[in-house]
This record gives structure tokens, C-alpha cells and sequence, in this order.
């Protein structure tokens, strides 16, 4: 999959990872990453790449920021107990809160940090992509909050079965663009968004959600996700006096992830594990499990691992969770799984309906479909590990997902699940 192969070789990549040196002056987590864009986006991405280190790095950038997750967002998020879960799992289970943020998940310390990095950079308007609707309903929220028109492409599948969020980020002052073509889910959103941002690359600013996409944004997305990391690992040895053996998140683009993971990485006695959307089975359009199913190419600017036929075409992807319905994955992601760092699980759309409903009826949590399978992949690591602790990153709350779940876990009996 890579050119990082030997032990070694791993070794050495993780010891860049961890003394900052990923990514590299390429924009390169080893093999992974980089920058492939057309040519009237290069100046829109260098200058963006100087604005990012100039500004993440800025005492009083950092204070702003600082103080409005503080007051407007809710930070910290809580670090919860699940005693029921514990119990019935036979481990000492904690869940990292991030559906207690405002909106409703964790998208909203990316889209702040970026609507505030946008100011800086001299945008007059932003525009992003969507695909469970978190993002967009973040990004909306920031600019209404920060006074920037704001414009959201999401793929009008997502917006059949995310209608609240839809409803949500028009409320917020958002303009929201049905994307028809392609697949109609975030991939094709993603590539109307970059359509718009070429048409205008100085005064529109592209806030990108995951940490995908052509070098600097997976840097800029972990380093403002990181948070949630650094948070759970100062709480759970608080709480407990101890880290957690064993660290579990959701992966689709990557971000929350990523963010959860980052503190953790140097840990070597903490096992990561990135569980992906297993879909309805192994079939190329069946999940959206890319690091379990996919192989190496560039998709939206950046050097992956993707889910696409032996010709090299993307294909398209099936979860019942729309925020990991992506047929990619963040480039450190790539690197992670390379080097055996971080383990990538798979957990079907069947695994996650059964895991959302005992979140539901054990701990009184609704957790988003997305944090479902984190919580379906814990609790099978669970299962083989009895009296282990266990740090759950719950990405966002389920509200957005009723629909999908009045269809499936809902269903009138005389009806058959989707």
C-alpha cells in the first residue's frame, strides 16, 4: 500500500508523526497527502498554507479562539461514564461528548477555527460542502455568529435523509444548493464546492469539513479537532488516574477522529482503533470502509486511499450513516494504518442500528449514527478484552437522524426495514 514497509521504516514515520514533522514541506504524511489542484487554486492554497501556520501559532489568534469554543461552543465537552454499558459489556466504559457541543457535534471547532482563520485572510464569504448536514449547520451557525454569507453544497440524497439539518442551516441565514449530479452524496458536494471556490478563489473562502482534500486542510482540521483529544486525555486520567487501554472513533472523511487520536498517538500501551462504515457487505458499493476495502490514489486534491475499481474510477459507497458515506480517507489517516499505529475496523449498518438502540435504552444517550459504529466496534473490542477501560468518542447526537431511524429501528412491524 506504501512505501513505509519495514519495521523501521514504520518506526521512523511514527517518530516524524510525533515530533511534528508530518506534514512535511510537501504536505506529505509519508506517502500520503500532497497538493493536486488546478492551477488557479495553487495561490488560493499557498496562501492559505501561509495564513494556517501564521495564525494557528498566534497568541491572540489562539485566545479568540480559545474563548469563543469557551462561551459560544460549550468546551470542555464532558467526559462521561457509562456505568449500564460497562456493565453489561464487562469494561469500564467512558464516552468523550462531543454530541454536547453547540450543534450538535464535533464539526463546530473546525468550522469556528476556520471562519476566524477566513477573517484573518481577508474572505468575504465562505462556502462549504456537507454531508450529514453537522458541517454545513456548524459552518452556517459560524458565519451567522462572525456576520460572512455563507453557502452549503449538499448532495440532494443527503438532503432527503438529513432534512433537519437542512431546515436548520436555512434558519441560520445559509444558502443551501441541492448537488444532483454524481452519486448525490458528500463526494459529489465536495466537488461543486471547489467549483464555486475556483470561480472566485481570493474573496470566497472554502471551509472544508473533514481532513481530507489537498494540503494545508488536513493539517488545519486536525490541528483544530486536536482539542477533543486533548481534552479526553486530561479528563480520563483525572477521572481515573490512568489512561484508557483502548481508544475507539468513527472514521469516515476523518476528522473526528483524527482529532480524538492526535494525543494519544505517542501513548504506545493505548490501542486506537478507527472503526469505518461496513455498509451492507464487502462489494465494491456495498460500505464505505476505505482503508478496509480501498487502495491508493488522489481524490479531491490529495494522495489517499479510496474505494475504486481496478480501472481507477471512484466508486460509490453505501452507509446508512451519511456522514461516513465518502469513498475516502484523511491522508494521516492513510499514514496511521500504514504503519499499524491505528487499527481500522469495519461495523455494518446492522452493528450500528444495534449499538445506537443499546446507547439509547442504556445510558439515555441518542448518539449519532456516524458515533454508532464507535460505539458498535468498542463494544466487540470489549467483548475480547473483559476489564479493560475503554474511551468512546461520541462525534454527535442523533437528533438529525430520525428520519433514516423512523424508517429502520422505527418501522411499524408490518413494514420491513430498510
Amino acid at each position: 500500500m506504501s512505501s513505509i514497509q519495514t519495521a523501521s521504516d514504520n518506526e521512523r514515520a511514527l517518530q516524524d508523526l510525533l515530533a511534528g514533522r508530518f506534514p512535511d514541506e510537501r504536505g506529505r504524511y509519508g506517502p500520503f497527502g500532497g497538493r493536486y489542484v488546478p492551477e488557479t487554486l495553487i495561490p488560493a492554497h499557498q496562501r492559505l498554507e501561509r495564513g494556517a501556520r501564521q495564525w494557528l501559532a498566534d497568541a491572540q489568534f489562539q485566545a479568540e479562539l480559545t474563548g469563543e469554543l469557551r462561551d459560544w461552543v460549550g468546551r470542555p465537552t464532558a467526559l462521561s461514564p457509562a456505568p449500564r454499558l460497562s456493565q453489561r459489556w464487562g469494561a469500564e466504559v467512558w464516552i468523550k461528548r462531543e454530541d454536547l457541543a453547540h450543534t450538535g457535534a464535533h464539526k463546530i471547532n473546525n468550522a469556528l477555527g476556520q471562519a476566524l482563520l477566513a477573517r484573518r485572510l481577508g474572505a468575504r464569504r465562505i462556502v462549504a460542502e456537507t454531508g450529514a448536514g453537522q458541517h454545513g449547520v456548524a459552518t452556517a451557525a459560524v458565519c451567522a455568529r462572525l456576520g460572512l454569507p455563507c453557502t452549503v453544497y449538499m448532495g440532494a440524497l443527503d438532503m432527503e435523509r438529513q432534512a433537519p439539518n437542512v431546515g436548520r442551516m436555512q434558519l441560520l441565514g445559509a444558502s443551501v444548493i441541492a448537488v444532483n449530479s454524481g452519486d448525490r452524496t458528500l463526494r459529489a458536494a465536495i466537488d461543486e464546492a471547489l467549483r464555486d471556490w475556483v470561480s472566485d478563489p481570493t474573496a470566497t473562502y472554502y471551509l472544508l469539513g473533514s481532513a481530507v482534500g489537498a494540503h494545508p486542510y488536513p493539517y488545519i482540521v486536525r490541528e483544530l479537532q486536536a482539542v477533543i483529544g486533548r481534552e479526553a486525555r486530561a479528563q480520563i486520567i483525572e477521572r481515573t488516574g490512568a489512561l484508557p487501554d483502548a481508544v475507539v472513533a468513527c472514521v469516515g472523511g476523518g476528522s473526528n477522529a483524527i482529532g480524538l487520536f492526535h494525543a494519544f498517538i505517542g501513548d504506545r500501551n493505548v490501542e486506537i482503533l478507527g472503526i469505518e462504515a461496513g455498509g451492507r457487505g464487502s462489494a465494491l458499493g456495498e460500505n464505505a470502509a476505505t482503508l478496509a476495502h480501498g487502495r491508493p490514489g488522489v481524490l479531491h486534491g490529495t494522495f489517499s486511499v479510496l474505494l475504486q475499481n481496478e480501472d481507477g474510477q471512484i466508486q460509490e459507497t453505501h452507509s446508512i450513516s451519511a456522514g461516513l458515506d465518502y469513498p475516502g480517507v484523511g491522508p494521516e489517516h492513510a499514514l496511521l494504518h500504514s504503519i499499524g499505529r491505528v487499527r481500522y475496523e469495519v461495523a455494518s449498518d446492522e452493528e450500528a442500528l444495534a449499538a445506537l438502540s443499546e446507547c439509547c435504552q442504556m445510558e439515555g444517550i441518542l448518539p449519532a449514527l456516524e458515533s454508532a459504529h464507535a460505539l458498535a466496534g468498542a463494544r466487540r473490542w470489549a467483548a475480547s478484552h473483559p476489564g479493560t477501560r475503554l474511551l468512546i468518542g461520541l462525534s454527535g447526537r442523533g437528533d438529525k437522524d430520525m428520519p433514516t431511524l423512523l424508517q429502520t429501528l422505527l418501522a411499524p412491524p408490518h413494514e420491513s426495514p430498510r
